[in-house]
């Protein structure tokens, strides 16, 4: 257990690459609380939204779930966030931030949505949330819901009862496996953990840490807040343009319209090394002697059985196949760039 912003939280139950093979062989359970939780209501909640974040709220059906962008004037990202348009009272939204985020993207939104007749609200304490990953997440779950999970679609959600417990659940995740996400009471949450370690564990169900979580989503090639995004990194320089959308209005899309149109100054990528090292963060990434980038984030790959990372680079050193290094202590170890993502489950 660790410290993590204001929340204590499992880095680990057992060995670190274990669990994320068992993550991606059987299911894992994690606690997700840290993570921020709000609501967008009043009769300005879609506008506000539209403002706030880079994809387009107004096409978002209800039960639909959308990633997004939380940019600044200048185009730099204050978080990267969760949409939900609610599947009953389709005028309202939930939406789930990074918990090093919460309280700066409550301020952020709740001042910006005001003058729209947006109000936020911050569910995080009240509404616990857990998740299941893996390909046995469905059939662990299933079981104990009032609905048949087998017809909720991804990026979708739903309210419904697990254990007889009134939650809402949505079908996500943040592994690169199919799972769900289950918000719900915190007074209630214990219970459900327990009731799904006892009834998942034949399924192989097993808590899984945050480290884990960590490697797995690398694997993914999905983002981490402050690795490859930043108040410093743009959206495209992420690879994540598909999630903005410029004529939707959202504050910075001037700025990005020109960084489309002209190109991003650096791409990320991903990198795979024969070495023993590990690329962490902020490594230098080097060509030809000299340093050109930096890298985002690093770890062992279990699925790729090699050391990999994501690197911000120049374009013209961002093809598939590029020999590129990375400096250790004043010493270069060889580096390939690579496809990302690193892992994509069968469908």
């Amino acid at each position: 257990m660790v410290p993590f912003s204001g929340w204590d939280m499992p880095v680990q139950y057992g060995s670190i690459l274990d669990e994320a093979r068992h993550v991606r062989a059987k299911c894992g359970l994690f606690d997700l609380c840290h993570m921020g939780r709000f609501r967008v209501t009043g009769s300005g909640a879609e506008t506000a939204l539209q403002r706030l974040v880079t994809n387009n709220v107004a096409k978002i059906k209800p039960g639909v779930i959308r990633y997004a962008l939380l940019t600044k004037e200048d185009g730099g990202v204050l978080d990267d966030v969760l949409v939900y348009r609610d599947p009953e009272r389709t005028e309202e939204f939930f939406v789930v931030v990074n918990a090093g985020n919460c309280d700066r993207d409550l301020e952020w939104m709740q001042t910006h949505a005001a003058p729209l007749g947006g109000t936020v609200t911050d569910h995080t304490s009240e509404l616990a949330m857990i998740a299941l990953q893996g390909p046995a997440s469905e059939s662990i779950l299933n079981p104990h819901t009032g609905k048949d999970l087998a017809e909720l679609g991804y990026y979708k959600w739903i309210h419904t009862r697990v254990f007889d417990i009134e939650v809402s659940v949505s079908r996500t995740g943040y592994t690169g496996e199919d799972g769900f996400e289950i918000y719900c009471p915190t007074k209630q949450a214990v219970r459900i953990w327990d009731a799904l370690v006892e009834t998942g564990a034949a399924l192989g169900l097993l808590p899984i840490g945050l480290a884990a979580r960590d490697t797995l989503r690398l694997e993914a090639g999905m983002a981490l807040y402050g690795h490859e995004l930043s108040e410093s990194i743009n959206p495209y320089e992420a690879g994540l343009g598909w999630a903005v959308k410029l004529k939707s209005g959202f504050i910075g899309a001037e700025v990005l319209a020109a960084v489309k149109e002209n190109g991003p100054a650096r791409q990320l990528v991903g990198l795979e090394t024969t070495s023993r090292r590990v690329p962490r963060q902020d490594y230098p990434v080097i060509a030809d002697g000299e340093q050109i980038g930096f890298v985002a984030s690093g770890t062992f790959s279990p699925v790729r059985d090699c050391n990999i990372a994501t690197a911000f680079v120049p374009p013209d050193y961002a093809g598939v196949g590029t020999q590129l290094g990375f400096r250790v202590r004043d010493k270069d170890e060889p580096a390939s760039v690579v496809a990302l993502p690193f892992y994509k489950r069968d469908s």
